[in-house]
């Protein structure tokens, strides 16, 4: 029983990192019905963007608190990965959003290997590593439970608790419900659409940017190649749980990482991957709009 409740722990520490970034992914679903395939590659950089500031503060301050260090490079990385997104969704996104469904997609795919590779060329094709930020470890009732576990679940449920409070009580959020049902009857009622499609995608980096931070922190190391199975893990998570659904985002994020920590402990740890997207599979063919996801009305 420890041993079980040890790797759910894990679990959840892993999904809450995948329903952060799964997140974006279903927000800019949700309104413009597009899947952005550069979303793993902002997580990437926003990890990036961690290590730089991380570096830069040791280089400077050696003595600094922790939660100050960590707090800093949250905050910088959102604001530039933000940056990122918001030139990403004006300069190769907005003029292909009335062209035919295929163009929004290829051009994510084509930012995605651009960005990979940018950050290839920019940073090295070595891994990165840090040393440990946090290394405290509690022992409860024979169950290890490290600090860090315990950083990432607290900013993962403070950060989602802020953005349903955006999303469902403010007008940021009522604007948002709206160009997600009909756009151009939002854009008739006052709705500056492209401004609210723009702040979505800014939204969705800023919680990318973090669950970077957090995976630095957790797992001390960062490649450039880290967008990729990150990010279609993410994209499994809102897909499992219902594309368009925010909670359905949550939720697929804390399945797939439960699903990995419980069959790397019983099963073989190599066909962890395997098992996550058989469980997708298996779902969707009971559920195809997945777990809290709405079926699509077609408009006539």
């Amino acid at each position: 029983m420890e041993y079980f409740v040890q790797q759910l722990v894990n679990g959840l520490t892993l999904g809450s990192i995948y329903g952060l970034i799964a997140i974006g992914y279903t927000m800019v679903y949700g309104i413009i019905g597009m899947i952005n395939f550069a979303h793993g590659d902002i997580f990437m950089i926003g990890s990036f963007i961690a290590l730089i500031v991380f570096l830069f503060l040791v280089s400077i301050f050696a003595s600094i608190n922790v939660v100050l260090f960590l707090l800093i490079m949250m905050i910088v990385a959102m604001l530039l990965t933000s940056l990122w997104n918001w030139t990403i969704e004006k300069v190769a996104y907005r003029p292909l959003r009335g062209s035919f469904r295929l163009a929004p997609l290829i051009t994510a795919i084509g930012m995605s290997i651009a960005l990979s590779n940018f950050v290839q060329v920019t940073q090295g094709p070595r891994n990165k590593p840090i040393p440990p930020m946090i290394s405290t470890v509690y022992n409860v009732f024979g169950i290890s439970i490290s600090a860090k576990q315990i950083v990432i679940v607290v900013v993962t449920a403070v950060l989602l608790t802020i953005f349903w409070y955006l999303v469902n009580k403010t007008s940021l959020g009522r604007a948002q419900r709206a160009c997600e049902q009909d756009r151009k009857m939002a854009a008739l009622l006052g709705i500056d659409v492209d401004r609210t499609i723009s702040i979505t995608f800014i939204m969705g980096a800023s919680l990318a940017a973090v669950a970077g931070t957090l995976y630095l922190m957790y797992y001390g190391v960062v490649v450039f190649s880290d967008g990729f199975v990150p990010g279609v893990k993410a994209f499994t998570a809102a897909v499992l749980g219902g594309i368009g659904s925010i909670p359905g985002a949550v939720l697929g994020g804390l399945l797939i990482g439960f699903i990995e920590g419980m069959w790397s402990a019983y099963f073989s740890i190599d066909y962890k991957d395997v098992a996550a997207f058989s469980i997708l599979a298996i779902v969707l063919i009971f559920l195809p709009s997945g777990i809290l996801g709405r079926p699509e009305v077609e408009k006539v």
